[in-house]
């Protein structure tokens, strides 16, 4: 997995701009490892989260800083992740490629299963869209009731724990106690896009200064560039 240079940083934040936020995580992915683009779209998602939580910490450290608003009095509710932590939170081991379940037998949901399902742009039926995509085996069901809807997403859960890693957070103000789903390629994409806003005003300060283009702050290397700024702003 390769380091991640401010000319790269601000490549790959300009390509990811126009994506959708699925997407980006994918980008990023390929960006670090050239040999997994054309594939990582198929990775079932627990591999596909594994891999952005060990990105984050290879490019940004491991340390996830975040909040979000408390939904009862909407007080800001600020948390930290170890990225490591979690990446190493289940067994490192591949999960089964096919989960059979009664008479039906699914794969693990992927990326592309889950684009393909936002596209349709159908809330309410997207858990059933998604088995449906994922079936390989056995009779259609007539329809999804509750208690099969639930054992199968159970199943598939228990074969591909990372999929979905799901937060207990508590509001300090209100004591009010929730869970909200982790998004490893929101976080990474967070980190980045913040990287590139950095480098941006970096490069604005220098040409400011010096008159210098983008290519000429970038090619100085961080060390380098950061001691330039420290000499402006002093």
């Amino acid at each position: 997995m390769r380091g991640l240079s401010s000319h790269d940083v601000l490549a790959l934040w300009e390509s990811g701009v126009p994506l959708h936020p699925l997407d980006r995580g994918l980008l990023a992915l390929g960006a670090a490892d050239p040999s997994t683009a054309g594939s990582v779209a198929d990775w079932p998602l627990g591999r596909r989260n594994r891999a952005l939580l060990d990105l984050h910490a290879s490019w940004f450290g491991p340390r996830l800083q975040a909040w979000t608003s408390c939904p009862s009095c909407g007080d800001k509710v600020e948390f930290e992740l170890d990225a490591r932590e979690l990446a190493s939170a289940r067994p490192d081991d591949q999960p089964e490629d096919r989960v059979t379940i009664g008479d039906q037998t699914f794969r693990l949901p992927t990326s592309r299963d889950v684009a393909v399902v936002v596209a349709r742009n159908a809330p309410a039926c997207a858990a059933t869209d998604l088995l449906d995509r994922c079936r390989v085996d056995g009779p259609a069901p007539d329809q999804w009731a509750g208690e099969l809807l639930e054992t199968v997403e159970q199943g598939l859960a228990s074969a591909d724990p990372l999929a979905e890693t799901r937060l207990a957070l508590s509001c300090p103000s209100c004591a009010r106690e929730w869970d909200d789903a982790f998004d490893a390629a929101g976080f990474l994409w967070a980190e980045l896009e913040s990287r590139a806003r950095r480098v941006l005003w970096e490069v604005h300060t220098l040409a400011s200064a010096y008159g210098w283009s983008e290519s000429e702050s970038l090619a100085l290397g961080d060390a380098r560039r950061a001691m330039y700024l420290e000499i402006v702003r002093a």
